[in-house]
């Protein structure tokens, strides 16, 4: 299957970073071509009616290259490794599209006496060329029409719908004018808008040394109407226990890596809680929690028993079960095996005193 080549932050990152090399890091502080003073820098252009008429075969309407720190990565659950290894990014809305689509890379010159750049991107391909002319104009050259398809497409793809999905013949030889960082900032931010209700990630919200507990009661209409949902309350806490075995094991420099959870549920047919305990890693923007015996009711091998928690609006937070891996069946019986087929799948939880889980 094509896919559209499109990388955010996260492990994508981090890994085309390494790939990028020392040699790009150190031409990167140099394009004073690009920033004279070394700050973020921005070139765009939108497009009128009269100039993409006259262009029938040019699909991009809106173009910006932005020079400097990641402009579309959200705050995530991961720990922060450092800058990103992308020094250029390149956003592109073709017509009638409603937002953009973009790539990074990193851009540099092979030799520091030539005025061209060179913005490379991963598997030794091309982004573009980049000069400024004697207006402080970028032009952008040597786009590729595959630049958002995989290696290959044309040949996979054939031709027609090739012509569909990639660039047009004309989206080449881009002349942008500079402008204030912010507008590219704000074009960026149209591809993944933010969600203000959703506040601070999770490791922010939820400190190392800080105890919390969520959770929720249903009640007898909201379990009339999903007849198959087997819990009942749901309980997932950090107590006393938890930041105790996070001050002995753990990083709180690496957090919410190794954090210790407890979740509690009680379902229809068994009134009495069951506890389990997880290990918690924090992966893009959620934290993935594999069951663990730390400190647990159960004493089989659970690692592959996990679940997902995610911020949710306003204070509150999801937790996703797409495997059986809440205790409400027991996790080492075949039961447990496979996805979970009932509408135990995923739940909105609420802010609860402390003493609605560890009493």
């Amino acid at each position: 299957m094509i896919s559209k080549t499109i990388m955010g932050a996260g492990l994508g990152v981090a890994l085309l970073a390494a790939l990028a090399g020392t040699a790009y890091a150190d031409d990167a502080r140099e394009l004073t071509e690009l920033s004279p003073d070394g700050k973020d820098a921005c070139f765009g252009r939108v497009y009128d009616a009269a100039h993409l008429k006259a262009h029938s075969h040019q699909k991009v309407a809106r173009i910006f290259f932005y020079h400097g720190n990641d402009p579309v990565s959200h705050p995530n659950e991961e720990p922060s490794s450092g800058p990103s290894g992308y020094t250029g990014f390149l956003a592109t809305t073709v017509r009638g599209a409603k937002k953009p689509e973009w790539v990074g890379g990193w851009c540099g010159k092979g030799d520091p006496q030539s005025s061209e750049i060179h913005c490379g991107m991963e598997c030794d391909r091309t982004m573009a060329s980049l000069n400024v002319d004697e207006k402080g104009r970028l032009i952008v050259s040597g786009v590729q029409r595959n630049l958002y398809l995989d290696a290959g497409a044309e040949e996979e793809l054939g031709e027609k719908e090739y012509a569909k999905q990639a660039l047009g013949t004309e989206d080449d030889g881009f002349r942008l004018d500079r402008m204030p960082a912010e507008t590219c900032k704000a074009e960026f931010a149209r591809i993944d808008p933010v969600d203000p209700a959703l506040g601070a990630p999770l490791r922010e919200r939820l400190k190392p040394d800080q105890p919390f507990c969520y959770g929720r009661d249903y009640d007898a209409a909201h379990l009339g109407s999903h007849p198959d949902q087997l819990t009942q309350t749901i309980r997932v806490f950090r107590g006393p226990i938890e930041l105790a075995s996070f001050v002995k094991d753990g990083d709180p420099t690496n957090w919410p890596n190794g954090a210790d959870i407890a979740v509690s549920v009680t379902t229809r047919q068994n009134a009495a809680e069951v506890t389990q305990s997880y290990s918690c890693e924090g992966e893009a923007d959620q934290w993935r929690c594999a069951a663990s015996t730390k400190i647990s009711d159960f004493a089989c091998d659970m690692a592959a028993r996990e679940f997902y928690l995610r911020r949710g609006v306003n204070g509150t937070m999801m937790l996703a079960n797409p495997n059986s891996s809440l205790p409400i069946v027991d996790l080492c019986s075949k039961a447990a095996e496979g996805d979970t087929k009932s509408d135990d799948k995923v739940y909105r939880l609420n802010p609860m005193p402390q003493s609605a889980c560890t009493p």
